[in-house]
């Protein structure tokens, strides 16, 4: 299957999922542990952002506990990366810029990847590569909800489909779900390393049980 068609099939998986939760993981253990409360909910999905040294071990080990989940992988800065975590389990990836190089490695795997973009000159130098599945990051501070708005008018007629990461919160989802051109959102609140790490895994429940509340509201609404 090519690089686009790969990328067509993981929109379609992502527009039925509606919000990726977006993870930091200092342990395996934590990974684990905020999978169950996922699954519990009915939020089988995950993006495991590989800013920590056990981000590729944890990804491993969650697609091994839950392998009907969703996994992906984001903070993907080289083609090194890249590799490593399709190697892992991970069945997408993620960047918060545009590189070339990592897109192009994307392309040659056939590998659903979404590289970051917050110009309409970002867009079209993916578009031109192959990206069909585009992250917007940073949302908020780019300008949120009107910036992706704008910037999706002169390109409706591509087929291209975004993920607003960076910013999107309980408070603003709605929002941007309600933007046709947006596939999910990348739920950076839920699972935050500051409540993990300080055991309040209370806070972290009600966080993940909330939103997938509001997916279930935003499901009956499309």
């Amino acid at each position: 299957m090519s690089f686009i068609d790969k990328q067509r099939d993981m929109i379609a998986r992502l527009e039925k999922i509606r919000l990726i939760p977006v993870l930091v993981l200092e342990s395996v253990d934590a990974g684990l542990r905020l999978g169950e409360v996922l699954a519990t909910h009915g939020l089988a999905a995950a993006e495991i952002t590989f800013r920590t040294p056990v981000a590729a071990d944890a990804l491993e080990a969650m697609r091994k506990r839950f392998p009907d989940f969703l996994l992906g992988a984001g903070t993907i800065l080289s083609a090194d990366d890249l590799k490593r975590a399709a190697d892992r389990g991970a069945e997408f990836a993620v960047a918060p810029g545009f590189n070339p190089a990592v897109v192009s490695a994307a392309a040659g795997m056939s590998f659903p990847f979404a590289p970051g973009v917050c110009t309409p000159s970002e867009i079209e130098q993916a578009y031109a590569m192959g990206a069909r599945m585009l992250k917007f990051f940073p949302a908020e501070a780019a300008g949120g909800v009107a910036m992706l708005k704008a910037m999706v008018a002169p390109y409706r007629h591509l087929g291209v489909r975004f993920m607003p990461t960076g910013g999107v919160t309980a408070a603003n989802a709605r929002d941007y779900w309600a933007i046709p051109e947006v596939a999910a959102v990348g739920g950076t609140w839920l699972g935050k390393a500051e409540d993990i790490r300080a055991g309040h895994w209370d806070v972290v429940e009600k966080a993940i049980a909330d939103a997938a509340a509001l997916v279930r509201e935003c499901r009956k609404k499309e």
